[in-house]
C-alpha cells in the first residue's frame, strides 16, 4: 500500500508542461520506468502475501473439513483438541492481523469480532498444553509419539510443528516445570532442523532450553546448549553471561569433587557429568519434581492398568454378579444387574442403570450450567479451583425434570437409603486430559456439611471412554473402567460414622474420547434406621 500511495503522490504532483521540451519528456520516460518497477515490486509483494495467505487458508480448510466430518472423533484425540485451541489463538490471529494491514478493509474483521468472547484464549492454549504433559506422564508417552501424532491406544493424527512443540515447552516453562520444558524444547529444536527454521527461532528455543537444563541441575548440558546458541549469535548478551557463569560453576564443581576424592583416598571411578548429555538431541530432562511421592506413582500405574499394582481383592465367591431389587416395587419387575468388583472396601457396579434417553436429557440440562469444577479446601472448607481437578460441572435439582427425579428414585430403591438429605445430582464433563487426583469424598473436618458427612457415593458413567478415564482406588489397587449406562457405588463411611481411608480414589486423565459422569453424594442424616450402627468399628 505504501508503494501505491507513493505512485499516487507522484502522479498528483506532476506538472502539465512536459510536452514543451523533449528533454523533460525524456526524463519522464525514466520516471515512468521507475514507477513501473515500483508497481511490479508492489504486485510481487502482494502476490507473496497472498500466497502465504492461501497456504494458511488451505491448511485451515483441510483441518476444518476433517474436524467437521466427525467432530466427536476429532475432539476425542487430545492432540487434535490442543491444535484446535492453538489455531484460534495463533493461526486465526495471524489471518486477522494480515487482513487489518490491507486497504480497503473488508467485512471480515467485523464478522469475526462477534466471536471474540467465545473463542479459546491464551489461557486455554496453555491449559491444553499442560493437559498433554499430564497425559504424557500418566500414560508414559514419549515426546516424539505425541509430537508425531502417534499415541498408543488412540488413532494417528496430524503431527505437531516445531512452533507447536515450542508452545508446549513454553507452557511447561511458565509453570516452572523445567523437566517437561527440556523435553519439549529439544523436540522443537529437532523439528526446526528438519523444517530449516530461521536462526532467530532456533536462538529462542535454545535460550529456553539452556535455562531449563540448568534448572534441572545439568550444568554441562546447559553449557553445551549455550555454546550452540553462541554459534548462531555470538553477540547474545545473556548467552555470553551464562557461559561465563557455567564455566565458573563447572570448574568449581570439578575442584570440589577432586578434593573430595583426595580426602577419601579411594580409587573410585569418578562420576562426572562431562560425558553425559553431549548430544543436544538427547539431554536427560532430570527427575520429575513429584517422583518421590509413592501415591502419585501408584495412581499413575493404576491409570495405565499396570499388572503389578492392579489388585483383585476378594474370594471368588465374594466377587460375583447377581440381580438386586431390595423389595422396592419399582425394581421387582426390572431388578438391577449388580457386580461386586472388590471387597474391603466393597466396590459395586450397577449395570444398565441409566438409558440413552435419560443420559441425553441430563446432558442437555447440564450443558448451559457447566462451570469449572471446584474442590473444598480441607483446611478452610472454602470452595476453590485446583490444578488437580480438571473438569466442568453442573448441579441438577429433582424438580427441574422428571428424569432427574426418576434417577434419584432409582438410587433410593437400589441403595435403600433416603435421598432427602442427599446432594443435588452433579453432572461432570472432563476436558482434555481431564482428571481428579486422589481424594476422599467424605470431609475430614467436623461439621463441614449440615446434613452429616458424605455416607456413600453413586457415580454414573454416561459415556464410554476410548482410552483412559478409569476410577482408581490408590490405597487398595482397585480399578473401575467407565462403562456407559453403568454406575459405581461405595460407602465412604463405616457404620460408626468414621471415614474409610481405603476409599481414597481418583479419576484418571482422559487419554482419548470424552468422559461424562454424574455423582450423587448421600449424606448421613436420615439414614439412622436404614443403615444402623454396628458393634464392630470397621464394619
Amino acid at each position: 500500500m505504501k508503494w501505491m500511495s507513493l505512485l499516487l503522490c507522484m502522479v498528483a504532483v506532476a506538472t502539465a508542461d512536459k510536452f514543451t521540451a523533449l528533454v523533460e519528456l525524456e526524463n519522464s520516460i525514466y520516471i515512468e520506468n521507475n514507477m513501473v518497477n515500483q508497481l511490479n515490486s508492489y504486485i510481487q509483494a502482494e502476490e507473496k502475501k497472498m500466497e502465504h495467505l492461501k497456504e494458511l487458508a488451505s491448511k485451515l480448510t483441510r483441518v476444518s473439513q476433517e474436524a467437521v466430518e466427525d467432530p466427536d472423533r476429532y475432539l476425542h484425540h487430545p492432540v487434535n483438541s490442543f491444535l484446535l485451541i492453538k489455531r484460534f489463538h495463533y493461526d486465526w490471529q495471524e489471518v486477522e492481523n494480515f487482513i487489518r494491514l490491507d486497504e480497503p478493509r473488508t467485512d471480515y474483521i467485523a464478522n469475526i469480532s462477534s466471536y471474540k468472547d467465545i473463542i479459546p484464549s491464551a489461557e486455554d492454549v496453555e491449559g491444553a498444553a499442560v493437559a498433554l504433559l499430564r497425559l504424557q506422564d500418566t500414560y508414559k508417552l514419549t515426546t516424539s509419539a505425541i509430537s508425531n501424532g502417534s499415541i498408543q491406544g488412540t488413532w494417528d493424527t496430524e503431527p505437531l510443528s516445531a512452533a507447536e512443540c515450542f508452545e508446549i515447552g513454553r507452557a511447561a516453562y511458565n509453570k516452572d516445570d523445567h523437566y517437561h520444558s527440556v523435553l519439549w524444547m529439544q523436540e522443537a529444536y529437532k523439528k526446526m532442523l528438519k523444517e530449516e527454521s530461521t536462526d532467530t527461532k532456533k536462538i529462542v528455543v535454545l535460550d529456553y532450553l539452556a535455562y531449563s537444563t540448568y534448572m534441572q541441575g545439568n550444568k554441562n548440558a546447559a553449557m553445551m546448549v549455550t555454546e550452540e546458541l553462541l554459534k548462531l549469535d555470538d553477540q547474545h548478551e545473556r548467552a555470553k553471561s551464562n557461559k561465563e557463569y557455567f564455566e565458573h560453576e563447572i570448574a568449581k564443581e570439578k575442584k570440589e569433587k577432586e578434593e573430595k576424592k583426595e580426602g577419601d583416598n579411594e580409587d573410585k571411578e569418578e562420576e562426572t557429568v562431562e560425558d553425559e548429555d553431549n548430544d543436544l538431541m538427547n539431554i536427560a530432562p532430570g527427575d520429575r519434581p513429584w517422583s518421590a511421592l509413592n501415591e502419585r506413582d501408584r495412581y499413575e500405574a493404576l491409570c495405565r492398568g499396570d499388572e503389578s499394582v492392579v489388585k483383585v481383592k476378594g474370594k471368588p465367591w465374594q466377587l460375583r454378579c447377581f440381580y438386586k431389587h431390595n423389595n422396592a416395587p419399582r425394581l421387582l419387575l426390572s431388578p438391577i444387574k449388580t457386580e461386586v468388583v472388590f471387597k474391603n472396601p466393597t466396590l459395586l457396579y450397577y449395570h444398565d442403570i441409566m438409558d440413552d434417553r435419560e443420559i441425553k436429557v441430563i446432558k442437555s440440562l447440564a450443558l448451559p450450567k457447566l462451570n469449572r469444577a471446584t474442590i473444598q479446601n480441607p483446611k478452610t472448607g472454602v470452595l476453590e479451583y485446583a490444578e488437580y481437578r480438571i473438569s466442568k460441572s453442573a448441579w441438577l435439582k429433582s424438580h427441574e425434570h422428571a428424569v432427574v427425579q426418576s434417577v434419584n428414585n432409582r438410587i433410593q430403591d437400589i441403595t435403600g437409603l433416603t435421598m432427602e438429605t442427599a446432594e443435588e445430582l452433579q453432572v461432570v464433563n472432563y476436558g482434555i486430559g481431564g482428571q481428579y487426583e486422589p481424594h476422599f469424598d467424605f470431609a475430614r473436618r467436623p461439621n463441614v456439611y449440615s446434613d452429616g458427612n458424605r455416607l456413600a457415593t453413586m457415580l454414573f458413567y454416561m459415556s464410554d471412554v476410548e482410552a483412559g478415564g478409569a476410577t482408581v482406588f490408590t490405597e487398595v489397587g482397585a480399578r473401575m473402567m467407565p462403562i456407559k449406562k453403568s454406575a459405581a457405588f461405595w460407602y465412604n463411611l463405616y457404620k460408626s460414622g468414621e471415614g474409610d481411608l481405603l476409599t481414597r480414589h481418583a479419576g484418571c486423565p482422559v487419554l482419548a474420547g470424552t468422559k461424562w459422569v454424574s455423582n450423587k453424594w448421600i449424606h448421613e442424616y436420615g439414614q439412622e434406621f436404614l443403615r444402623p450402627c454396628s458393634l464392630y468399628p470397621d464394619e
